[in-house]
């Protein structure tokens, strides 16, 4: 799952970046005004952190402009000023939820879950696909009971592919959803085939097969059998 931390205050996102890769999500930052700008219209993630003091800009429009492209992404606002106003606006023009500082990490990190799982998975805590059973609260994948052991990109790999279940993803969309910006330093995008392969092979050998096909020329699907 990939989120973007737009925060002027470097320590603190520092921090959040560390607690929550230490979760299994994938980081990027933003510190100003026209950087989130530039981010939220290039990229997509599963959940933006906004901070309502950030300077150089109305931080407002920048969730506007989320809206506007009715991207689906969740949104949490953070901000010092805990003020009754500024939740209203917030939450009329789009969040998905509004924290106020100072905040303790695990509750952040529950927030984001919540969010994710409410709005790409129906709120369900498991999810099934082709006998695979996926625990995301535990972050654990399994199939006829017997745990698979994925690495990391393995199970984020899966978790896109069920996400985006019977609908051609890109080996750009992939990359992204990897490695977040980083995608757009590497050449090639062959680091994904490296992990799509790995994957097949472990689901393969516990039972699951021909889930992942090859639509030549534009990308992968994810067979729902």
């Amino acid at each position: 799952m990939k989120l973007l931390i737009i925060e002027d205050e470097r320590e603190l996102s520092e921090n959040i970046v560390t607690y929550l890769s230490s979760e299994n999500y994938v980081c990027e930052q933003s510190f100003t005004y026209d950087t989130a700008k530039m981010k939220v219209n290039l990229y997509d993630y599963d959940c933006v952190l906004l901070d309502l003091m950030l300077p150089g800009g109305n931080e407002l429009d920048i969730l506007r402009d989320i809206r506007k492209k009715r991207n689906p992404v969740g949104v949490i606002i953070v901000s010092a000023k805990d003020s009754l106003d500024d939740k209203v606006k917030g939450l009329e023009i789009g969040a998905d939820d509004y924290l106020a500082k100072p905040f303790h990490l695990p509750e952040l990190s529950m927030r984001i879950y919540a969010i994710i799982r409410r709005k790409e998975f129906a709120a369900n805590n498991i999810l099934r696909s082709n006998g695979i059973e996926k625990n995301l609260p535990a972050k654990s994948v399994s199939v006829g009971g017997r745990q698979v052991v994925l690495t990391r990109m393995e199970y984020e790999l899966l978790l896109f592919f069920i996400g985006n279940r019977n609908k051609v993803v890109s080996k750009a969309s992939m990359a992204e959803h990897l490695s977040g910006d980083m995608a757009d330093m590497f050449d090639n995008h062959d680091f994904v085939y490296t992990h799509i392969k790995n994957l097949k092979t472990k689901l393969a050998e516990a039972g699951v097969r021909d889930c992942v096909k090859n639509i030549y020329g534009t990308g992968y699907k994810w067979i729902e059998i």
